[in-house]
């Protein structure tokens, strides 16, 4: 049994991760630590289980293996650097780390103790994102050309969002490195990594993060990449297009349906519905097995860095109104 230690509620998945490592056969919680110490209480109260106020004091006990991380994002570094150290397995939400410099830091500490780190990415296992794969794999669209994802949601405008996702300090930003991060890592994962990217910001209700926001990709071969979030949007669905030189490929517009179209086709004029596979067991249960197993969640990780990368050079793009290469960032 891997005993988990949950440090920190401040995320609005953090009850969804407490439910998987109650789901999981081989995980049990142990205890919690929080930042803000009554709601730390609260939830260790709801759980049964021991609520510790020192967090070198929760890492330090031999009887916890392994720790979920939803704190504040610009805590992520401080934390996942002592868990580490202290020889315990991280699971955390997305992002690793606002900065590419705070990621390396992470991951060089991981490496160095041994543990087991993966990163809560799910569009990546699941059906939509695995049936655009097998389509690419087969060369169907030909070069690709462009790639828009799409995510949004009415957090801001309709009020159920919690008001500290509004706090730039603790987030590192708004509707782009909160929900934005998916069509990000999707757009990564179909094109491969860019060279340059440029952000665009909006404040459509006022807050002091971004909630209606655009990046754009750009590739040396001339491809783009368009991933687009917001917290503004009440009946947007999400959807990507892939497109190449030989064919395009749509998903949810409006349905949830994989449509193809190709040149190399049987049917190069008709739009073909694609059966999707079912979804890979969730990042919470791969991590389980990498413990178990002593293996390495390296696609994961590969994005989840290259996604802090695109984060970082997205603000730095929309904070000095230029494109920014991702050779800038420091390491």
């Amino acid at each position: 049994m891997i005993r988990v230690g949950m440090l920190s509620y401040w995320h609005v998945h953090a009850w969804d991760y407490t439910k998987q490592v109650q789901g999981n056969p081989n995980t049990e919680i142990v205890a919690v630590w929080d930042e803000l110490p009554n709601r730390g209480q609260e939830n260790a109260d709801k759980l049964g289980v021991q609520f510790i106020a020192d967090l070198d004091e929760l890492l330090a006990r031999t009887d916890i293996d392994a720790v979920v991380v939803d704190t504040p994002t610009n805590m992520h570094r401080d934390v996942m650097v002592k868990a580490a150290r202290a020889g315990k397995h991280i699971f955390t939400e997305k992002v690793i780390a606002p900065t590419l410099s705070e990621v390396n830091e992470i991951i060089a500490a991981v490496n160095e103790a041994g543990v087991k780190l993966t990163v809560s990415l799910p569009r990546i296992n699941d059906s939509y994102t695995l049936a655009a794969q097998e389509v690419l794999s087969k060369g169907l669209l030909g070069e690709l050309t462009q790639v828009r994802v799409r995510l949004s949601h009415n957090g801001a405008t309709a009020g159920w969002l919690p008001e500290h996702f509004y706090n730039l300090e603790q987030c590192g930003g708004g509707a782009l490195i909160d929900l934005g991060c998916h069509p990000v890592y999707l757009t990564r994962l179909f094109l491969g990594l860019p060279e340059s990217v440029n952000a665009t910001f909006g404040h459509v209700t006022g807050k002091e993060v971004d909630d209606n926001t655009v990046t754009t990709l750009r590739y040396a071969n001339g491809a783009f990449g368009i991933a687009e979030a917001g917290f503004v949007n009440a009946c947007s669905p999400f959807c990507f297009e892939i497109h190449g030189t030989d064919g395009s490929l749509l998903y949810g517009f409006p349905d949830e349906a994989v449509r193809v179209r190709s040149t190399k086709s049987d049917s190069p004029q008709e739009w073909v519905t694609i059966e999707q596979p079912a979804n890979r067991i969730p990042a919470f249960d791969q991590w389980v097995g990498h413990i178990l197993n002593d293996t390495t969640a390296d696609e994961n990780i590969a994005l989840a860095i290259d996604l802090t990368k695109i984060m970082e050079a997205s603000t730095i793009s929309e904070n000095e109104k230029r494109s920014v290469s991702l050779s800038e960032l420091k390491n």
